[in-house]
């Protein structure tokens, strides 16, 4: 248990060192209902231990708060209610630092319970939820990180998370991207899903079978410059290029644009500029286009004469060229998020986590600048709604082979 421990005290602590930025008030606000505050995910992260681990193990349980049940749940219903989630915002009681007291509680209380002497069959038990409850904590990293750049986007003052202690330069802008290529794979049948060692959610399971015709995939992701040509072309006003959904969403939303991109200011050389982490930046024209929706990249990929993969085709060029595909942004495919061949949900409450969303989603694969170290994997399924746009999520175009009639 003690290597078990020490990756809890980790991960625990890199959470509190990503809300060291924030104010209290940063902590507390709501920007849309899809995002949470960023106090909320502390609390939330802290009531999955406390609610699956303590609840069951420690001898003698009692909450910290018999409140915190209903709060900060978010999902599980075969635990209780839940307080509605377009209504995190406005809870500013309990306040930030009895949130941080609520965190460190249950730390001390899980470490303990991590060093004593159980049964086999309990400590087996035990590890095993502490491990999903760790990589639940990780994607709630990345989510305080996409969620907190949402809400300082809507800041009139658009302030940075982070200060940057590089200097932007005008010309940095103007950097060309690599070359794209394309590398081909033949037709054949395809093993997909989790193999092997290591932690892995339900989703990704059973392992299994797929046909795949030929098609080639592109060496890297579409730049902000090649996304900025759709822009400039008239792609956001060109309901040949859209899906039926899509262009309805479009008109609806009156987008002209991916969601952190603003036209020219005065402020900077660059005629675009774009709302980042590090607060509001000339356009990289050469790195990766990100926050894009499903609708979005689906459009681009039409206009570029190309199409968007499969998660079956993209965990199979992953597989050999797997350096390229991660760390940058999380890849749209034309998969929805459906259980694979044979998939079982865990039995409980905690077979609430994937199975029950298994519908009207994409998925996505990779991960992103935002994802933890070590969350990482090749089957791992991430998924989101077609409209969804303030993840890092971005494009890697595929194409089919060119077949002989």
């Amino acid at each position: 248990m003690h290597k078990l421990a020490k990756a809890f005290s980790t991960i625990r602590d890199q959470t509190s060192r990503l809300m060291q930025p924030l104010s209290a008030e940063d902590c507390c606000v709501q920007s849309m209902p899809d995002a949470s505050p960023a106090k909320w995910h502390l609390a939330h992260t802290t009531w999955f231990f406390e609610t699956f681990i303590l609840e069951r193990f420690e001898p003698s349980f009692q909450p910290f708060h018999p409140a915190f049940r209903v709060l900060f749940n978010s999902y599980y219903e075969g635990v209780g209610e839940q307080h509605p989630r377009a209504q995190r915002g406005l809870m500013t009681r309990p306040a930030l630092d009895e949130v941080l007291a609520y965190r460190q509680n249950v730390d001390q209380r899980l470490l303990a319970l991590l060093g004593q002497t159980l049964a086999p069959e309990q400590a087996e038990q035990l590890s095993v939820l502490v491990e999903l409850g760790l990589q639940h904590e990780q994607q709630h990293q990345e989510l305080m990180l996409t969620d907190i750049k949402h809400l300082l986007a809507m800041n009139p003052l658009l302030p940075p998370y982070l200060a940057s202690h590089a200097v932007v330069e005008a010309g940095a802008a103007t950097a060309a991207a690599a070359a794209l290529s394309w590398q081909s794979y033949e037709a054949g049948i395809v093993e997909v899903g989790h193999a092997g060692q290591g932690f892995f959610f339900d989703n990704e399971t059973p392992r299994h079978r797929q046909f795949v015709e030929s098609f080639s995939m592109a060496s890297r992701l579409v730049s902000n410059g090649e996304y900025l040509a759709f822009v400039e072309d008239g792609g956001y006003r060109n309901p040949l290029l859209w899906l039926a959904a899509g262009w309805e969403w479009v008109q609806q939303q009156k987008l002209t644009r991916p969601l952190y991109w603003q036209s020219a200011h005065a402020q900077f050389d660059s005629a675009w500029r774009e709302f980042t982490l590090q607060g509001l930046q000339p356009l990289a024209l050469h790195e990766a286009a990100t926050h894009l929706s499903f609708f979005e990249a689906e459009a681009y990929a039409r206009w570029a004469g190309a199409r968007l993969p499969t998660e079956a085709e993209w965990e199979y060029a992953a597989a050999s060229q797997s350096a390229d595909y991660f760390g940058v942004a999380w890849q749209w495919t034309t998969s929805s998020y459906a259980p694979y061949p044979g998939y079982v949900a865990l039995p409980g409450a905690v077979g609430e986590y994937n199975g029950k969303f298994m519908v009207n989603q994409y998925v996505l694969r990779g991960s992103s600048s935002a994802t933890p170290a070590g969350h990482a994997r090749l089957s791992y399924r991430n998924f989101f709604p077609a409209t969804a746009r303030w993840q890092f999520s971005g494009i890697r175009l595929a194409r089919s082979a060119e077949r002989t009639p």
